[in-house]
């Protein structure tokens, strides 16, 4: 039987504490209010008290909380130090980082960096999911997670790792059969192929920089993708349509002569990848050296 598989509620124990709710401890977690609360009651259960007083707009401590909170903390930092302790002895980086990451990143834009981390650090074990699944960063243990998009207002820490261009592609025979459209009303008359937010079943407008003023353009969909944004670049390779893509993913492409840029004159546009992590992880020296290489590009 293991005698401490209990931490991780202990840390969320501690973690809406220093919130000061059960719904800041959740955003700071990475998690929802409900796996909180569970993980609250699973503790106190452990225990054998009430460690929270709970009201509806705020939490207390119990005497019996404030003292198991008090003796956590001590225990908490005295396991930092034994693990800085032996990294800084160490004559290599050892550890363990997991990291969620979509298959547009994972596919193009992580393997170099990761070949870089692991030159620099062969000791440490990498364990990468690639998927276009929000992953719960806490409850489903993962240390890291690249998104897209902006993070001010999410209680994690966010390290932006780079703003991608975007551009509008197609294959040369479908321009052929179909004509180069010289305008973007003339998108209109063309199989657009679009992807759908797997979260919301919406399509992802197009976003164009025309004449210094930024739009968000919904064609009328030909052709709709789910789950993986990269099944918009094979349609539009194979010459079904035309797509809005990343510059990273159909650079090859693009050089191979299989895709062809259209109304380049609309580009100026990008989306931000972003490494994020829970504000209150303490990082590991395998960790922070791992958000180094990422963030150095």
């Amino acid at each position: 039987m293991r005698r401490f598989d209990h931490l991780a509620d202990l840390e969320t124990f501690i973690t809406v504490v220093d919130t000061g709710s059960m719904t800041a401890g959740a955003v700071a977690l990475g998690t929802t209010p409900s796996v909180v609360s569970r993980a609250i009651v699973r503790l106190e259960t452990r225990v054998g008290c009430q460690l929270l007083r709970r009201t509806t707009r705020r939490i207390g401590l119990t005497d019996a909380g404030r003292l198991y909170l008090e003796q956590a903390k001590g225990a908490f930092n005295l396991i930092d130090d034994a693990e800085r302790a032996i990294q800084q002895t160490g004559a290599e980086t050892v550890g363990r980082i997991r990291l969620s990451v979509p298959t547009t990143y994972g596919h193009y834009r992580l393997p170099a960096r990761l070949a870089r981390y692991m030159a620099l650090h062969p000791a440490v074990q990498v364990d990468v999911n690639i998927t276009n699944r929000n992953v719960d960063l806490i409850a489903e243990g993962y240390d890291f997670a690249i998104r897209l998009g902006a993070f001010k207002d999410s209680g994690l820490i966010a390290r932006k790792l780079e703003d991608a261009p975007l551009g509008l592609f197609a294959a040369p025979d479908y321009l052929e059969r179909m004509g180069v459209p010289a305008h973007v009303d003339e998108l209109k008359n063309h199989r657009c192929i679009l992807f759908l937010i797997p979260s919301t079943g919406r399509a992802i407008p197009w976003q164009f920089r025309d004449a210094e003023t930024d739009t968000d353009w919904m064609p009328d969909a030909a052709i709709e993708v789910t789950d993986d944004p990269l099944g918009v670049v094979s349609l539009a390779e194979s010459g079904i349509g035309i797509c809005q893509a990343y510059d990273f993913i159909v650079a090859d492409r693009i050089a191979r002569g299989t895709l062809v840029e259209v109304l380049p004159e609309l580009r100026g546009r990008s989306r931000s990848f972003s490494l994020i992590y829970a504000p209150h992880k303490t990082l590991t020296a395998a960790a922070k050296a791992f958000i180094d290489v990422m963030v150095a590009g």
